[in-house]
């Protein structure tokens, strides 16, 4: 059955001269993010050479679908568009109105749409790009044979060219007479006296992979000067998150010299125990000394990792993968995002961004996570009080204060918040996305992202906020107490295939927040099926699927590609009378039409 593409309709158009943009006759991509979402940040990487390829034949449409009420301000959708280099059509959908027209239930999803106006495939996740070049050529092909394809240029309108010193800056650090600055959009770092007067840049300010005195970087964020006497030996002074080229470089501030000193270039896709240098990393967003080690904020992989300078050592620090909000030993934490590392001796602070919480690592005894604030993934707002009972919104830094409290670079609620004895109070407000905060004397110097610069507050503590509390409006799913039925829909691309030869190719991991939602079935075992038993109540399904297809054919060295995706599905299990949900769940790893 073909099922005709909804309209597109939604509050404006970016990127298109605020016209909508003619798709007569186009093959169209329409992706479904959100600019929270760093699995989103990663399509929007992996679309960029189909882009290309198919210039004159496709139309990448951006359908901006926000999560957090901060991604439905109208600014904050424009300045993420620029921020993340978009150069495509995007609808601000701040509604869902699309969202729901076309079935999404998980960011990011895909659809494509044949040059007759209807939908051919759809998919989550990330990952998808070699599926999607063999299923634009076969619509390019049949298309093009009908006459019902239009070649021509993408209606691509690019904006105004931005003029501020610095653009959408990430993280700072400070270093002797002043400061470093990640300036993220401008693909730079920038060193800055104690006034915040610039002083001078490293890296040329065009985005790619390069080493040497002409270094390029791809939105750098975390910032870590290494001790003196580790620099000596390994020949640089600061280690850069160069987030973008999932990778970690070396800035040697004498001559500004960069070296990359872990990562490829490409992004992990393999769930592996990580080991020397020639390790994929996944879209490390800050980087800290503590104990010896530099500590990686894996963004992208739910985890935190550690780096030895000396020996290019890289290991798995805490964090299964799976994204969520779990406590415990490190071995079975969860994290979602996490974005900004501060040290207090034996203490390791996080904010991981996507559950709006603030965790700690104490290595002090048995190596454990702890929440200090924050509820879940879809559970966030703007309140002070008790930690247990207060919210933030997608923070995205931290740091220590002297007396050892905790201030929070509360990112989307535009504040800074503090976390003392138990109790979380609001010491600035009516910032600009502020993304990092560093103690400096009796300031903190706060990066205020979206204004494009740095500022000084003062350490007071601040008034009481409650501004209230608030839920993502994606509906939860209902499903029914009792067993329930999980599959994995999953068809290989065209001319791939599932290769059961040496087992089965797929693996399937389950859990539940809270953990007791999942009275069975939870873990993780080969499969795309499982049958669960669920409890009443509502929480979060945690659900991750991998599954390798190779190449047709039955020879040994068939090149073989791995298919990934994480759910987090908000979910409301009942039992008896009419209220009775559904006893299957069926999930798309990915789903093709006819193909």
């Amino acid at each position: 059955m073909r099922v005709r593409a909804p309209e597109l309709r939604g509050r404006r158009w970016l990127n298109t001269g605020g016209r909508a943009p003619d798709l007569r006759g186009k093959i169209v991509l329409l992706d479904f993010w959100t600019f929270c979402c760093v699995n989103c940040l990663h399509v929007l990487d992996e679309l960029r050479p189909l882009e290309e390829e198919f210039t004159d034949v496709l139309v990448v449409v951006g359908v901006h679908s926000p999560k957090f009420a901060h991604e439905r301000q109208p600014a904050a959708v424009d300045g993420a568009v620029e921020r993340y280099g978009v150069h495509h059509p995007v609808l601000d959908d701040p509604d869902l109105a699309m969202w729901d027209a076309y079935a999404a239930r998980a960011w990011p999803t895909l659809a494509v749409v044949d040059p007759e106006g209807y939908v051919v495939a759809q998919m989550a996740g990330e990952g998808h790009a070699h599926g999607l070049a063999v299923l634009i050529r076969e619509l390019v092909e049949e298309h093009t044979a009908k006459g019902t394809l239009r070649r021509g240029d993408r209606p691509y309108v690019a904006p105004p060219p931005p003029a501020t010193a610095l653009r959408f800056p990430g993280k700072v650090v400070a270093v002797p007479d002043g400061f470093l600055v990640s300036d993220t959009a401008h693909h730079q770092v920038v060193q800055v006296d104690a006034e915040f007067v610039e002083v001078r840049r490293f890296g040329t300010g065009v985005r790619g992979l390069r080493d040497g005195s002409a270094a390029e970087f791809s939105e750098p964020q975390g910032l870590a000067v290494l001790p003196a006497e580790v620099a000596a030996q390994v020949g640089y002074d600061v280690v850069v998150a160069d987030s973008v080229n999932h990778a970690l470089r070396g800035l040697r501030l004498a001559d500004g010299h960069v070296s990359t000193v872990a990562g490829t270039g490409s992004p992990l896709r393999e769930r592996v125990e990580p080991g020397g240098t020639a390790a994929e990393l996944s879209t490390p967003w800050d980087v800290a000394w503590w104990r010896e080690r530099i500590v990686i904020a894996m963004a992208g992989w739910h985890q935190l990792w550690t780096f030895a300078p000396v020996s290019g050592e890289l290991a798995v620090l805490a964090g299964t993968t799976t994204e969520g909000l779990r406590d415990g030993p490190v071995t079975d934490a969860f994290f979602a995002q996490p974005s900004g590392l501060a040290v207090a001796g034996d203490v390791l602070w996080i904010v991981d961004a996507e559950t709006s919480a603030v965790r700690a690592l104490d290595l002090d005894a048995t190596p454990q996570v702890s929440t200090a604030v924050g509820l879940g993934l879809f559970d966030f707002g703007f309140r002070d009080g008790p930690a247990a009972e207060a919210l933030l919104q997608h923070p995205l830094g931290v740091g220590v204060l002297p007396d050892g409290s905790v201030a929070v670079a509360d990112t989307y609620n535009g504040a800074v918040r503090r976390i003392a004895a138990g109790q979380v109070t609001t010491l600035a407000q009516g910032l600009a996305e502020p993304s990092d905060v560093l103690v400096d004397g009796d300031t903190l110097v706060v990066v205020e992202s979206a204004a494009h610069r740095l500022v000084r507050l003062p350490i007071p503590a601040g008034a009481l906020v409650d501004a209230g509390a608030h839920t993502v409006r994606r509906p939860r799913t209902a499903l029914a107490a009792g067993p329930v039925a999980l599959t994995v829909d999953f068809t290989p691309p065209t001319g791939q295939h599932l290769d059961t030869r040496f087992g089965d190719p797929t693996m399937l991991t389950v859990a539940a927040s809270p953990s007791s939602l999942l009275v069975e079935g939870g873990g993780t075992a080969p499969g795309l099926a499982r049958a669960l038993r669920l409890a009443p109540g509502e929480g979060v399904l945690s659900v991750s699927v991998t599954a390798a297809a190779c190449d047709e054919g039955d020879a040994v060295f068939a090149a073989c590609h791995r298919y990934q995706q994480d759910w987090g599905v908000p979910v409301r299990v009942v039992e008896g009378g009419d209220g009775t949900g559904p006893a299957e769940l069926v999930l798309d790893l990915r789903a093709v039409d006819g193909r």
